[in-house]
């Protein structure tokens, strides 16, 4: 299995590996392995929303571990296939295994974190996943699946969870996605072309109207400008749209204490938070500090039983 591990000033280690044959990148604030060292046995893993690159949550995942003191490690898992690889790696890691599964998929990338967890994470380490996006719909279909996870908290950032499709930006990304996704391959490697400095410039055009941009946000959206990487993102977005139609209730009310999700009218009984603070849908691009906090404030308590 080939890796490439890179680490930084600011406690952050970046790790490129291969999971179920496709590159995934790993970010990590605190401890960068999980199985040397004495250590509390709790981790904080972040499953991202789409695109699913673990860059854009730097910032916020740099406050949360700051405000849980570093105590505990905090790692995202990137999508399969949602990073570019470095020169010593492919986006695929044997084209033959590949053409066995859909790794790329929905369905695959829920596997893809189940498979990390089980190589890289100790069986006996607890866990608080926090999910964005249709990251919360994947943490739904992990612990469907694997029941036995010791996950103690899930905390679920602007959930997608049902009927995809049926919203207002569903009904225009829907054919975008599952029909005319190819016309923007061509625009998208003709702008891959340039120079990495003429594209962050583009970005920080794209982004002008954002006051406050974090702008470790900026590397991240450059990556995006990748044919192999955008199709990833595309292609799991149009499986999105099409599978994501019903709420999963049985699964929900099955882990009703694990949940913090806008769905109070079902579930009275859930701690659930409706965001009041106009927060958008992306917050890592503005707000990651922010919604870190709030975490860390929803779980306060739940801390001093799980020390």
């Amino acid at each position: 299995m080939g890796s490439s591990v890179m680490e930084d000033k600011d406690e952050a280690c970046t790790e490129h590996l291969y999971c179920c044959g496709a590159v995934t990148e790993v970010l990590k604030f605190g401890t960068c392995n999980l199985h040397s060292g004495n250590q509390p046995k709790m981790l904080f893993l972040i499953i991202p929303g789409n695109p699913g690159v673990v860059g854009f949550y730097k910032t916020f995942m740099q406050t949360l571990h700051q405000t849980l003191g570093r105590r505990y490690p905090v790692w995202a898992v990137s999508h399969a296939g949602h990073c570019v690889p470095p020169d010593t790696m492919d986006m695929i890691e044997d084209p033959t295994v590949m053409a066995a599964g859909d790794v790329f998929g929905l369905n695959g990338q829920i596997e893809h974190k189940l498979a990390f967890l089980t190589e890289h994470v100790p069986r006996d380490f607890r866990l608080v996943l926090v999910g964005h996006s249709i990251g919360c719909y994947l943490i739904l279909e992990m612990m469907k699946r694997d029941p036995e996870l010791q996950v103690v908290k899930s905390v679920m950032l602007f959930p997608t969870i049902e009927r995809m499709a049926a919203t207002p930006q569903g009904r225009v990304m829907t054919p975008v996605l599952c029909r005319l996704r190819y016309v923007a391959y061509l625009p998208i490697f003709l702008l891959s072309l340039l120079p990495d400095v003429l594209k962050a410039f583009m970005v920080k055009l794209v982004f002008r109207g954002l006051r406050s941009l974090d702008h470790s946000t900026v590397p991240p959206t450059v990556s995006l400008i990748n044919v192999d990487t955008a199709a990833n993102a595309m292609y799991m977005g149009s499986q999105e749209m099409l599978e994501v139609l019903e709420r999963d209730n049985f699964t929900i009310n099955q882990n009703l204490h694990k949940y913090y999700q806008e769905i109070k009218r079902k579930f009275p009984e859930g701690d659930i938070r409706l965001c009041s603070r106009g927060i958008r849908h992306a917050f890592v691009l503005d707000a990651g500090k922010e919604v870190a906090g709030m975490i860390f404030e929803w779980i306060r308590k739940d801390l001093q039983t799980w020390s």
